[in-house]
């Protein structure tokens, strides 16, 4: 008996040991994102939004952060509620959510937000509406419902904003993906996405010969796999390869926009460009930069890895030189130690996207951190 007390104290002591570093790092990351969270409150203005009020997805990403904190009692507090008021607010006539502009991308992130939200007639009929409006934003340039253009398939900006890109269609796919359990049986019917056009679209974006048809792809190892902002353009430059050709150089943060929306259309795991994209971002992974872009969309970067890697279920990455690596740990502490004594963060190394804005920043920052809360 005595053997057994032995043994069993030794499982329970094991056990424990193994528990403590994620439990240590999900009190770590629930104070990080209260004191995020609470000077995320302070930032909101009278008439209920955060930022510019004519830019509502930054309300929107603000009111989800403050939705899913975990340290959330549950309520409905009154600055969510002022917050969603004024989201409400926003409202357009074609069931677009959206102030002077860049429709797809208020819309979309207005959608996530409004699913945080206790729903009821109006938020319903909201959605519904909001949907529609998405979906009626695919492009399909000549109308004759196919993808001869490159561009077929995905989503843009809206508005003067003609062609699709996969940041948009990214966010777009994600609001009509988490928004289809709103319409089950009995609920009001709504179009569909073209999801195969969606995917050659976001196909035609990738650095991968094989699935795509672009004469500008290429399977060059530093870039194969990954992705580029829409076919034929990337943010990252190009490169000059050894053989006289030029390659377009792949980019972290859409590597795993790219990542998350073939998740979205329901692509298996197995699938080769799920499995490229991944090799990819495991060869190229960094908690220091957005790879290929340095500080420029660092926390849109941090937003979008947590995201896609929460989804995936992945605990650890195995890296090119097979050493596992702990993204969760490694993010969190490298958000620790960029949040500022008041709780903010704020990309001070470069403004482009608007990430020299606090608010946008913060925003990015907390809702990486819920995912990774979310893991733990």
């Amino acid at each position: 008996m005595k053997a057994l007390a032995l043994i069993l104290t030794a499982l329970a002591t094991s056990s424990l040991a193994t528990a403590a570093p994620d439990l240590s790092l999900k009190l770590e990351v629930e104070r990080a994102i209260k004191n995020g969270t609470a000077w995320l409150t302070t930032q909101q203005k009278n008439t209920g939004n955060w930022s510019d009020a004519d830019t509502p997805a930054i309300s929107a990403m603000a009111l989800t952060a403050l939705m899913a904190d975990p340290n959330r009692d549950g309520a409905l507090t009154p600055e969510a509620k002022k917050g969603y008021d004024f989201l409400l607010s926003k409202r357009r006539t074609d069931g677009g959510i959206y102030g002077k502009g860049l429709a797809v991308y208020n819309t979309a992130l207005s959608v996530m937000a409004l699913l945080e939200h206790p729903q009821n007639e109006e938020t319903e009929k909201t959605l519904t509406q909001a949907r529609r409006f998405l979906v009626n934003q695919q492009s399909d340039f000549d109308n004759r419902g196919i993808t001869d253009s490159p561009f077929d398939g995905g989503v843009g900006y809206g508005g003067t904003y003609a062609h699709s890109d996969l940041s948009n269609t990214h966010f777009a796919l994600e609001a009509l993906h988490y928004s289809k359990k709103q319409f089950t049986e009995g609920a009001p019917e709504t179009p569909d996405l073209d999801w195969d056009a969606a995917i050659a679209f976001v196909s035609r974006c990738q650095n991968l010969t094989s699935h795509n048809d672009q004469t500008w792809a290429s399977d060059d190892a530093a870039n194969k796999g990954g992705f580029i902002y829409f076919p034929g353009s990337t943010k990252a430059g190009e490169q000059k390869l050894k053989d006289g050709k030029t390659a377009l150089r792949s980019y972290g943060s859409i590597s795993y926009a790219g990542l998350l929306s073939l998740v979205y259309a329901d692509l298996k795991p197995s699938d080769p460009r799920i499995a490229a994209v991944r090799e990819w971002l495991a060869a190229n992974y960094t908690v220091e930069e957005n790879p290929g872009m340095e500080a420029q969309g660092l926390f849109y970067y941090y937003h979008t890895m947590a995201k896609a890697l929460r989804i995936l279920g992945e605990d650890t990455l195995t890296l090119k030189n097979g050493k596992n690596a702990d993204w969760r740990k490694d993010l969190a502490l490298k958000l620790f130690d960029l949040q500022s004594t008041d709780g903010s963060w704020a990309n001070t190394k470069s403004a482009r996207w608007w990430e020299n804005d606090p608010v946008l920043a913060t925003n990015y920052a907390l809702l990486a951190l819920i995912h990774i809360h979310r893991t733990l």
